[in-house]
């Protein structure tokens, strides 16, 4: 080979090598939605890549309940990905004070996210926002829309209606009237005290005077929701304290239970198990003309590791998660999930329709213990679930649970504190 064609080819080998490289970035996403692996792969990633050759990514989900730990780890070992998915208000905020979480705030497409959006990936003076926000989950109750029409019962709106309807199925036998157990306690307070809740403390007017040190767990507004969940003991089925929430939901996608205290997330997989026709209806109100509230709950965020190798890409991926595009993929993809996008996005899926209507209907809330009423010992979220299951059971009274939680609450939290 002739000088000149060797200087030529490797000149042309740099090239090739260089070209190569530039390619040869790939990010990859820590999240907890190990459920939403397809989705991401076959959906979500191809779109992206396909706007932007030259960057790869990889979802790499952990199983939800190891997901803090495994992150921790991962942060500390400095071998967590590019990305990582932000759960809501303090597990999020701490990774940040720690410096694992890079600033967002700069990011063009935070523009696209209201206040309240954004609120649950901030620092607590709202100087600066860490994750950019995906989507919220909605509480409510889904039903079987069969049932009801071989029952001849109406979509209750109050709570007289709600009871008369579970009287009605329980007296037919035909179905369980509802599909909630107690054995992993959480589902009693997220789908029982935090979904039927705000329609008592009146959504944020209570939450923030929780907060405030204006209201306490034991006023009547506090206590109510849990009067009202130890009825529901009566409609529950035999074995209901060994029911676990994979139980119920097959109870219910089976056909055996005619209403679920649900939250939005469970419409993609009812979808594909359920053989029957379904709908849904928001917690009803205590009397006809009421403002009802919802809990709209912003739940899932996507953060920039402030250690990434790719700093720049994984900015550029950020701003499209925050655009209108991603929002409507997104939304319909795994309905049940709504965007925190300010951009109208609309939805195929029938149940996510119903669900989502309501923020035009009722105020939207968040989940009463999530902002800074869990940071400190005990936890009152993790204490909320115990009392919920206790009440549901009979083990503890309404009061007694809602005085203990307010004791565990101002031991460690000065507004709180008796005065």
């Amino acid at each position: 080979m002739t000088q000149t064609k060797l200087i030529g080819a490797l000149l042309a080998s740099t090239l090739l090598a260089g070209a190569a490289q530039a390619q040869d970035v790939t990010l990859t996403i820590e999240s907890w939605r190990n459920d939403d692996v397809l989705i991401w792969q076959d959906t979500i990633i191809p779109a992206f890549e396909a706007a932007n050759p030259g960057i790869k990514v990889v979802f790499a989900p952990t199983a939800p309940a190891e997901y803090n730990a495994v992150l921790n780890s991962k942060l500390d070992a400095g071998s967590a990905g590019d990305l990582v998915t932000c759960r809501p208000f303090d597990a999020s905020l701490e990774l940040f004070k720690k410096g694992n979480l890079a600033d967002l705030t700069s990011l063009a497409s935070m523009a696209n996210f209201s206040p309240v959006a954004k609120s649950a990936w901030q620092t607590d003076d709202g100087a600066a926002t860490f994750c950019v926000p995906m989507a919220s989950v909605i509480h409510g109750f889904i039903y079987n829309k069969d049932a009801f029409d071989a029952l001849g019962i109406a979509v209750p709106t109050t709570n007289a209606e709600f009871f008369a309807a579970l009287d009605k199925i329980k007296a037919d036998g035909t179905y369980i009237p509802l599909a909630m157990g107690t054995n992993d306690q959480w589902e009693a307070a997220t789908m029982g005290y935090n979904n039927i809740g705000p329609n008592y403390w009146k959504g944020e007017e209570g939450r923030l005077a929780l907060i405030k040190g204006d209201q306490k767990l034991t006023d009547a507004d506090w206590v109510a929701p849990f009067t009202e969940l130890a009825k529901w003991k009566d409609y529950l089925g035999d074995g209901f304290e060994a029911q676990t929430y994979p139980d119920s939901q097959n109870l219910f996608t089976l056909g055996r239970a005619a209403i679920y205290p649900a939250g939005s997330w469970e419409i993609a997989g009812f979808n594909k198990q359920a053989g029957f026709k379904m709908g849904a209806f928001a917690p009803p109100v205590q009397a006809a003309g009421d403002t009802c509230y919802i809990s709209d709950h912003t739940d899932i965020a996507l953060g920039m590791n402030a250690k990434s190798a790719h700093p720049e890409e994984t900015k550029k991926f950020l701003e499209w998660v925050g655009s209108p595009e991603f929002a409507t993929m997104y939304a319909n993809a795994l309905p049940g999930f709504f965007s925190l996008n300010s951009t109208p996005v609309t939805m195929e899926d029938p149940l996510a329709q119903e669900f989502v209507s309501w923020r035009g209907k009722c105020q939207s809330s968040i989940r009463s213990t999530y902002q800074i009423l869990s940071r400190g010992t005990p936890n009152l979220e993790n204490e909320t679930w115990n009392a919920s299951a206790n009440v549901i059971k009979g083990t503890e009274t309404p009061e007694a649970a809602a005085a203990r939680l307010q004791e565990g609450l101002a031991s460690w939290y000065e507004p709180q504190k008796a005065k």
